[in-house]
């Protein structure tokens, strides 16, 4: 699949917002942390990724019911579901510069995923911070995709190959209408 850029200008891709606010201090912060250990952007970026993959556990695995959709709540709180996961990441990996896309599938909801950018590679690479648990083996990989839920065309499911600058907004509006996870789930998007 070939992915495409929604916007031409490479800065979009850079540019904090309400929902991946890397200017927030905490992310700052947190980026900072991470930074220190890692010896150049891939390892950086690995470090993003694993962070939130590992650290901060998907919503609906967890039974936890808070709804989180701002990157600095997603660090702070520690909890969010795929979408929020995605922003966690990308908002982290702006921070230092690296160009992050969000991205989609549909799996008959919609999932949310991060494309990246690494300084010398001329293409995206797609990864899924959603967290790891029996049966999903999401993994940091620029050269072979390893995500979370492969599609399945038999099942009608999809990947979208936009790379979009900012949350797409039926993902974020979902977001900020949910008073709980249990709601949240119940309407999730199941088309962009």
């Amino acid at each position: 699949m070939e992915l495409m850029q929604q916007t031409a200008d490479p800065s979009a891709y850079l540019v904090a917002d309400e929902a991946v606010d890397h200017e927030h201090p905490l992310v700052r912060e947190t980026a900072a942390r991470l930074r220190a250990t890692a010896p150049d952007a891939y390892g950086y970026a690995r470090s993003a990724f694993e962070h939130v993959r590992d650290t901060i556990p998907h919503s609906a695995d967890a039974g936890d019911d808070r709804v989180t959709w701002r990157a600095s709540d997603v660090l702070r709180l520690r909890t969010g579901i795929c979408y929020a996961k995605a922003h966690a990441l990308a908002a982290l990996l702006r921070a230092e510069a690296i160009p992050t896309a969000l991205c989609y599938q549909n799996l008959g909801v919609v999932h949310g995923l991060v494309a990246l950018r690494l300084p010398g590679r001329r293409t995206w690479s797609r990864v899924d911070p959603r967290g790891n648990k029996p049966g999903v083996d999401a993994q940091f990989s620029l050269d072979e995709e390893r995500l979370a839920f492969p599609v399945r065309p038999e099942s009608n499911e999809v990947d979208y190959p936009e790379l979009y600058a900012a949350p797409h907004p039926v993902v974020l509006a979902a977001l900020k209408a949910a008073p709980d996870r249990k709601h949240l789930l119940a309407h999730l998007p199941t088309a962009l």
